[in-house]
């Protein structure tokens, strides 16, 4: 049983749920993997005046919907809190979707990839100059890429997809 600190520190946060939805008509479900905080307090500045990004524990945003379904006679919040799984949050708005849907996809950024997560693009390893110096040829050979020595440069001889959309990236990608 958790103690009655921490109790309402809950309550609290499920209070300030049911204020934002009462406050917001509509809203979406954002995934959140890979987002930086940085761009998260931007996206938060940009579209302060019309809207909010919830973000908290799923166990609790989950409860904290069921019971304001409960309370308001809206069962399409039960819908919803089934929805949240994994890194998700929830942006609630009075403004139109398309447009909040614009201004976060202002602030999206390309990121390397990491080993273990999921490839959300194909990638190809295009073929010409790299710049590098011969020395570098084992890198390349290493990945199975078909490379010359061209005037004291390394040159990839033909396009190379490294890795297709939704295969898992691995440490030599």
């Amino acid at each position: 049983m958790p103690s009655a600190a921490r109790l309402e520190k809950k309550e609290q946060f499920a209070q300030k749920i049911f204020d934002m939805l009462d406050t917001y008509s509509s809203g979406f479900i954002v995934h959140a993997d890979n987002v930086s905080s940085k761009q998260f307090m931007d996206i938060r500045r940009g579209i302060r005046d019309t809207s909010a990004v919830l973000m908290g524990k799923n166990t609790m945003v989950r409860r904290a919907f069921r019971v304001y379904a409960e309370k308001n006679d809206k069962p399409f919040w039960n819908e919803v809190a089934a929805l949240l799984v994994g890194n998700v949050g929830v942006v609630l708005t009075n403004a139109p979707l398309i447009d909040i849907k614009d201004e976060i996809a202002k602030y999206k950024v390309g990121a390397p990839a990491k080993a273990g997560s999921i490839a959300p693009v194909d990638v190809v390893c295009p073929a010409g100059g790299t710049g590098l110096d011969p020395s570098q040829t084992s890198f390349f050979q290493a990945l199975s890429i078909p490379t010359k020595i061209n005037r004291g440069a390394v040159e990839i001889l033909s396009d190379v997809k490294v890795i297709t959309e939704g295969d898992k990236v691995g440490a030599s990608e």
